[in-house]
């Protein structure tokens, strides 16, 4: 970037510099006037407070340590004080920690002595695009507003989308099963949420049961109930999910994992509208909507063996198709405005809006991970920036991602582990186990058959699994093999 492309386009850019070494103060003067800026420096703290007091500064520079209030000090009374200038520290390399409390308190940067030209006009480059994106704040506040739907509901405008939306006013007023397919992360759930809000049912629960999570062993008791001493454990009777949910709604996530055999007593139940406790003799009588969800294939699963026909044909009554992100690439923009207004107060302390030029980056990615990869994405740019806009580069990790799937490059332990610390950043708890499951097994399969050239007996010795288990895999997940 050249220094007549980071000059203010608008009124001058003032800068405030605090630092008790008269070299330094020059340096950063000379660098920043060359750039365009109108530079104060001062020697000590209190010079840098009466400054602030009596006058509106953009960017201040403060040295950690000088006499009178620290630069730390005057970060406080900033922020106290509500004063509009961002402030980069200015750190010796043995107070590291201190910097890393300033970014902590809401420092836009910091800079390491000794530190170069470039740096600093890298930094008032960045202070400069937040200035201007100000006006466009204002604006952004207003469509924010206008567009995002607050709190766990489907968002989006695209053509896909409204025709869900169709469906779901169509089939949530007859009692019937539905069964929602799409994608990991698409929003199934939400879908299913909003089916019995809509519904006759809406006043009764809607109890939710992710099939996949829970242990065989476990799962029957969970769905259907158990009696005391029925097993070793069973201290207690307990009277299962479906009586939970009897008058309401029963939602049955990832039905595709489902036990076989467990299936079959599902069938009888949809069948006869009864729930026999494991232990029970007794069937007891329930009124329950069910609302099923896969990520799975379920004719491929019905072809192989593993998924009762005659349960997918109750199940499927009327079906409900999430189309993945990248197929509505449309509702990228209101889904990021939705999760930045959303979580912008919990995880960020403030209000938080986008840049257009953010949008735009958003807009260019993938999202292999669907909505859900959106939403973890905008929780980490949250939870790492310290601007009340978030531009660009903010989301720099999504460049990596994007390199890398565009040139080959395979490394899932990096997609793995960034995967990872996205969802601890934001504390996000839940399922992660088999979020990051899903969302790990295509890239493995589709890198192990592209290193094999598509040899599936090798393929299937390198991940340790059955040729017929990948064979059965590949037709669930869609992938396309090297060389066929």
């Amino acid at each position: 970037m050249s220094d007549t492309a980071l000059k203010p386009t608008t009124t001058t850019t003032r800068v405030l510099v605090a630092d008790d070494e008269p070299s330094l103060r020059f340096v950063l003067r000379e660098t920043l006037e060359e750039i365009g800026c109108e530079v104060v420096d001062v020697a000590d703290g209190e010079a840098a407070r009466h400054e602030l007091a009596s006058g509106r500064y953009h960017l201040a520079f403060f040295d950690i340590r000088m006499p009178g209030p620290s630069g730390l000090d005057l970060l406080d009374h900033i922020n106290e004080s509500g004063i509009d200038t961002a402030v980069v520290i200015i750190t010796a390399q043995n107070t590291f920690g201190n910097a890393v409390e300033a970014m902590k308190r809401g420092a836009l940067d910091y800079l390491t002595k000794p530190f170069g030209v470039a740096e600093v006009k890298a930094l008032a480059s960045k202070a400069l695009r937040t200035r201007a994106l100000e006006e466009e704040v204002r604006e952004l506040r207003r469509a924010v507003q206008q567009k995002t739907i607050p709190g766990d509901r489907l968002v989006g405008q695209s053509a896909a989308l409204l025709d869900v939306f169709k469906t779901i006013g169509r089939v949530a007023p007859r009692n019937i099963s539905v069964l929602i397919t799409g994608e990991s992360g698409t929003g199934k759930e939400l879908v299913a949420n909003a089916i019995h809000a809509a519904s006759s049912r809406a006043n009764q629960p809607i109890v939710s049961v992710n099939t996949a999570a829970i242990p065989r062993e476990l799962l029957e008791s969970e769905l259907f109930g158990h009696e005391r001493g029925a097993f070793t454990g069973a201290i207690d009777s307990r009277v299962g999910r479906f009586r939970d949910a009897d008058g309401g709604t029963l939602f049955l996530d990832e039905i595709g994992d489902m036990p076989i055999d467990l299936q079959a007593k599902l069938l009888r139940v949809l069948q006869d509208g009864e729930v026999t406790s494991v232990g029970g003799k007794k069937p007891q009588q329930v009124d329950v909507r069910i609302i099923a969800a896969t990520h799975r294939n379920l004719d491929t699963l019905v072809r192989d063996g593993s998924f009762r026909e005659d349960l997918l044909y109750r199940l499927n009554v009327v079906p409900v198709h999430l189309p993945p992100l990248r197929e509505r690439q449309s509702d990228i923009a209101l889904l990021a405005q939705h999760f930045t207004q959303r979580y912008a107060e919990e995880l960020a302390g403030g209000p938080r809006y986008l840049a257009p030029a953010a949008i735009d980056h958003l807009a260019d990615h993938d999202w292999p991970g669907n909505v859900r990869e959106l939403e973890n994405g905008i929780k980490r740019a949250l939870v790492l920036s310290n601007s009340e806009v978030l531009t660009a580069d903010d989301f720099d990790f999504l460049n990596g991602l994007t390199t890398d799937r565009a040139n080959g490059v395979d490394d899932l332990p990096a997609l793995v582990m960034d995967e990872v610390e996205a969802a601890l950043a934001a504390e996000e708890t839940g399922d992660l186990y088999r979020t990051l499951l899903d969302r790990v097994e295509r890239p493995l399969i589709e890198t192990v058959l592209r290193r094999t050239e598509g040899n599936q007996m090798r393929a299937a010795a390198l991940l340790g699994i059955n040729r017929n288990t990948l064979r059965k895999k590949i037709v669930e997940l869609g992938i396309q093999v090297p060389g066929r």
